[in-house]
C-alpha cells in the first residue's frame, strides 16, 4: 500500500466513510440542493395558480352571497389530501397541517373579497 492510499484510507476511517466519498459529497450535495430549489420554485408557482383560482371562487361566493368558508368541502379536502399523502409516502399529519394553513389563508381572502363586495354594493 502506498503512503498516499494509506493516508486516504486512514482519513476516511476516522469518520467511517471512505475518503473518496467525502470528495464526491459536495458535488452531490449541490446537485440535490439544486433539485430542491427547482421543486421549491414549482411549489410557489403552483400555489400562485391555486390562489388565482380561489380568488375567482371568492368573487363568485361574494356575488352569490355564499359564506367565505365551506366546512364540509374543507373536511372532504383534508381526507382526500391525507389519502394522497399516504399514497405518496408523505406524512398525512403534515399534509393536513399544510392544507389547513392554506385554507385559512384562502378563507381570509374570501372574507376580504366579501367585505369589498358589500362596500361596493352600499
Amino acid at each position: 500500500m502506498t503512503s498516499e492510499s494509506a493516508n486516504a484510507q486512514s482519513a476516511g476511517s476516522a469518520t467511517g466513510v471512505p475518503a473518496d466519498a467525502h470528495a464526491e459529497a459536495p458535488a452531490e450535495l449541490t446537485r440535490l440542493r439544486n433539485s430542491i430549489d427547482n421543486v421549491d420554485a414549482a411549489l410557489i408557482h403552483i400555489l400562485a395558480e391555486r390562489f388565482k383560482l380561489t380568488e375567482a371562487v371568492g368573487r363568485l361566493k361574494a356575488s352569490s352571497d355564499l359564506p367565505p368558508a365551506d366546512p364540509a368541502r374543507e373536511a372532504r379536502q383534508v381526507e382526500r389530501l391525507r389519502s394522497l399523502a399516504e399514497e405518496s409516502h408523505l406524512d398525512p399529519e403534515f399534509a393536513e397541517k399544510f392544507l389547513t394553513f392554506i385554507v385559512a389563508e384562502v378563507i381570509r381572502h374570501h372574507e376580504r373579497i366579501a367585505e369589498e363586495n358589500r362596500d361596493s354594493s352600499a
